[in-house]
């Protein structure tokens, strides 16, 4: 019989100590020969990125020993931190940003020189012995700058710029024969979701590139992942036609042999051809390098994710035919996509089964776990199902979420109490929330607090037009979508509309902090790393994201008056409920002044306010200490807040003015 108990004050088995000991992040996957590799980060370690190798007998072993950090700053965000040729990897040292080279069973040894450059996004050259890949040079003055390099492998000293001229760059891939090298590039005020371009050049004797020429893309057009087939031909993902959809180029695009040298700006594009047309997303925002939602199996097969309604589906295409064709896995959040011959690997997760690396075999269509995020074993009757959620917003819109309603089998609320409800706004903005099982949001439900997840306008995975919803109205439509979430539910009778708080981390916190200022729905705000002052933003943050602004705010100087309008800071004296902050202390991104200057105007103004910040974190955290004391210190909080008593002692978080 469950114990009656109100909202909030439920035992639940998910506790923070579970959470942050039996949980990893899985990341970029590589298949070489029969090894499979991927990396974990690790927060029982300090946040360390390891690299993971599993070998055809089903051994899986660490590759790279403490303390080495496998991970990357390009772009501050990273991605795309190693590469693998035979049983040599090669990678990035979050410590000092070198690559370093490691046979197995072997120690790292230092590839590239003690300087001011990161690297990313790499393959190996092998005819011509080298890396090739993106750079990001911090030696000069002023902003970074950005590249595609070689590097010698004999010589870690010897590094030639391929490509050079634009912001950005990313995707290097080589054909089969190694004669060509395709990759994108864009430039502000541009993110690469708005428009980039996709190159190919020939690779010359010397291994410099030869005249380069302009394949598909532009300011208005996303291309996403090229990648060569066995037969040569180039296939991509553009959303040209609102959605992002594939397509390919000919077999082996002319590039001019033996004509005459014409500027490559007059040259026409070669005509490309689209390969499966509908209204799914094949693509995603590229905040990371190394991104991948497919495999080209064979000169016949393409092995593919894509998602509808904020659901993911695996499914094969056919490149003769081009049939797609599902292939039922029961996950619903499917990404990092590889193919070797018939085998097929790939992070998946699912409502009831956590983030996992999968296994599938195409010819026997047999599907093996290899490692799972979580070990943890917890009855599914503390596991809340999230439901698809559309919900009417403004101008006569609809916009989208996951709702989690309360679910602890062991307990009940007394009759006719309804639950509180903390709003979920994701980072990016321009990015999405998954359905795929999250033990931070189970934290909340399993202890009588309903969840919604909001894939508010702005988000990916709805098409363009969607995506542009945000187009000068960043702080205007995400913070609509989230409060009319929250009003429709309480309107529906699921939720308590006198007890609802919103949390969001970054962007999201930003988002959050402009509904607890800018409108009267939400009773308490959890800010993650969130955005203050987008003024600070503009002038104060690294390179990839310096001119992200200009889409979602207007160009900065110009437009300074909507900076100031829609910044919490500028109009703290609207905000009149309790928030928390949680920071860390080496953010580049969103540096700690962002949050600190708003704790202490909360301070003046006499409202309950909190701030934890995290000494040797940046954007996220990574240690499992400081994951712990968030998510406790957010549940401690909003205890006092709305005054419910906890079912088990969590550690205090000072609060003023409370």
């Amino acid at each position: 019989m469950n114990t009656v108990s109100p909202y909030g004050s439920w035992k639940s088995p998910i506790t923070s100590d579970l959470i942050v000991s039996g949980t990893v992040g899985l990341g970029q996957i590589a298949i070489d020969g029969d090894a499979i590799y991927w990396v974990e980060g690790r927060p029982s370690e300090a946040g360390r990125s390891v690299i993971v190798r599993r070998t055809p007998d089903g051994k899986i072993a660490d590759v790279t020993p403490p303390p080495f950090n496998v991970r990357t700053r390009v772009h501050e965000y990273g991605g795309g931190a190693f590469a693998v040729a035979g049983d040599t990897i090669y990678f990035s040292h979050f410590a000092d940003q070198r690559i370093y080279c490691q046979t197995l069973n072997s120690p790292p040894e230092p590839l590239t020189p003690a300087a001011k450059c990161c690297y990313a996004d790499a393959i190996v050259d092998k005819q011509r012995n080298r890396l090739i890949c993106v750079r990001e040079d911090n030696t000069g003055e002023g902003e970074s700058v950005n590249t595609i390099v070689s590097i010698n492998l004999n010589d870690g000293a010897d590094i030639q710029i391929l490509t050079q001229g634009n912001d950005f760059y990313g995707s290097p891939r080589l054909n089969p024969d190694g004669s060509q090298l395709s990759w994108i590039c864009w430039n502000h005020p541009n993110m690469p979701w708005d428009g980039t371009e996709l190159w190919v050049a020939e690779i010359n004797v010397d291994g410099s590139l030869g005249e380069k020429n302009l394949v598909a893309g532009g300011v208005d057009e996303s291309i996403f992942q090229p990648e060569w087939s066995p037969d040569g031909v180039l296939y991509f993902v553009s959303d040209k036609s609102n959605w992002w959809n594939f397509y390919r180029t000919p077999l082996n695009p002319p590039l001019a042999r033996g004509e005459a040298k014409i500027e490559t700006s007059l040259r026409e594009q070669p005509e490309i051809e689209p390969v499966c047309e509908m209204s799914a997303e094949f693509g995603l925002p590229q905040w990371v390098f190394g991104m991948s939602t497919y495999a080209v199996v064979s000169e016949s097969q393409i092995i593919c994710t894509y998602t509808q309604q904020g659901k993911w589906h695996l499914a094969s295409l056919d490149l003769a035919t081009k049939q797609l064709t599902n292939i039922e896995t029961g996950y619903t959040d499917i990404s990092s996509v590889q193919a070797r011959g018939e085998t097929v690997v790939f992070l998946a997760g699912s409502p009831i089964a956590p983030t996992a690396i999968v296994q599938l075999n195409l010819a026997t269509s047999q599907r093996e776990i290899l490692r799972k995020s979580s070990d943890l074993s917890i009855d599914a009757g503390y596991f809340s199902v999230p439901q698809p959620l559309e919900f009417p917003t403004e101008n006569n819109l609809t916009a989208f979420g996951f709702f989690y309603p309360p679910k602890n089998q062991d307990f009940a609320a007394p009759a006719g109490e309804k639950p509180p409800l903390v709003v979920k706004s994701h980072g990016g903005p321009t990015a999405a929330t998954s359905s795929s099982m999250n033990l931070k949001i189970q934290y909340w439900t399993s202890r009588g607090f309903a969840v919604l997840d909001v894939n508010y306008g702005g988000s990916t995975g709805y098409g363009r037009e969607y995506r542009r919803r945000l187009q000068d109205s960043w702080g205007i439509v995400d913070v609509d979508d989230c409060a009319n979430g929250a009003k429709y539910l309480a309107e529906q009778g699921l939720v308590d509309g006198a007890r609802m708080a919103i949390a969001g981390g970054s962007a999201g916190g930003y988002t959050t902090l402009c509904a607890l200022t800018f409108r009267d729905v939400f009773k308490a705000g959890a800010s993650y790393y969130g955005v203050s002052d987008l003024e600070a933003l503009a002038t104060d943050t690294h390179k990839f994201e310096s001119r992200y602004l200009d889409g979602l705010i207007g160009p900065y100087p110009d437009r300074k008056d909507l900076y100031v309008a829609r910044s919490p800071i500028h109009a703290a004296e609207g905000l009149s409920c309790p928030v928390i902050f949680f920071q860390g202390l080496e953010d580049k991104v969103v540096p700690p002044n962002q949050a600190e200057m708003m704790v202490e105007i909360l301070k003046a103004k006499g409202l309950p306010v909190a701030y934890v910040a995290y000494e040797g974190e940046q954007h996220g955290f990574r240690r499992a200490e400081n994951i712990k004391r968030t998510l406790d210190g957010e549940f401690y909080f909003y205890s006092r807040v709305f005054k419910f008593e906890l079912a088990e002692p969590v550690e205090a978080v000072p609060i003023y003015n409370l």
